[in-house]
């Protein structure tokens, strides 16, 4: 079985990779934590075209690959019910739940699936990390649910000056203004939950527009 490693996947967005700061100190924070060794060198991804510089690092070192950045069109969610969501705090190669979460959700004609932590607590989806709003600040899962650490929910948490950290199952946020984030694609509106309209918010397309420096 092939052991598990760390990934980065970082956008290069007008020719720099603006995020980059923190994609590293993720990347210290995770390699310190699991033993695996940080490489001494990693040249900063620029350069045309738009496009996502995906890093793998584990105890051999270092692979590079990169890919198209892929939609930023308003995503429809589900509730996944097969598969529970267990702890991710660190972004591993080790992803079969997220792979069997996103099949299930592509199955019921979905964009991606929110997973549900023991207790039905609302923890994240297989590819985005899920904010809502709340009496015009931004909300999320809290990290202790073990949820991960995303590079973009903490660009959103510079831009905002924090978030809310809540924890609540499915009911809670239905009916809210939703949207998800990463650090590939950015913000992005959640348009249908679960086949029901999510309502739109000004402040998700703010946020939006400020997410890249």
């Amino acid at each position: 079985m092939k052991a598990v490693e760390l990934i980065e996947t970082v956008r290069v967005f007008r020719g720099v990779a603006p995020l980059w700061y923190l994609h590293l100190r993720r990347l210290a924070a995770s390699c310190k934590a699991l033993g695996v060794p940080l490489p001494g060198e990693l040249p900063t991804p620029s350069g045309d075209p738009d496009r996502v510089h995906r890093l793998q690092v584990g105890r051999r070192g270092a692979e590079i690959s990169e890919r198209p950045v892929g939609s930023t069109q308003p995503v429809s969610l589900v509730t996944v019910r097969g598969t529970t969501h267990h702890p991710y705090p660190h972004k591993t190669t080790d992803r079969a739940q997220f792979d069997r979460a996103l099949g299930e959700a592509r199955s019921a004609g979905a964009d991606d699936g929110i997973l549900l932590a023991e207790g039905g607590w609302v923890a994240e989806a297989a590819i985005w990390s899920v904010f809502w709003w709340e009496e015009g600040r931004v909300a999320a899962p809290p990290l202790r649910l073990g949820v991960l650490p995303g590079v973009a929910r903490a660009r959103i948490e510079e831009l905002t000056g924090g978030l809310v950290e809540r924890r609540v199952q499915m009911e809670a946020i239905r009916g809210q203004s939703l949207f998800v984030a990463n650090a590939a694609r950015g913000v992005v509106p959640v348009a249908r939950l679960d086949g029901a309209a999510v309502p739109p918010a000004a402040e998700t397309a703010r946020l939006a527009s400020e997410f890249w420096p």
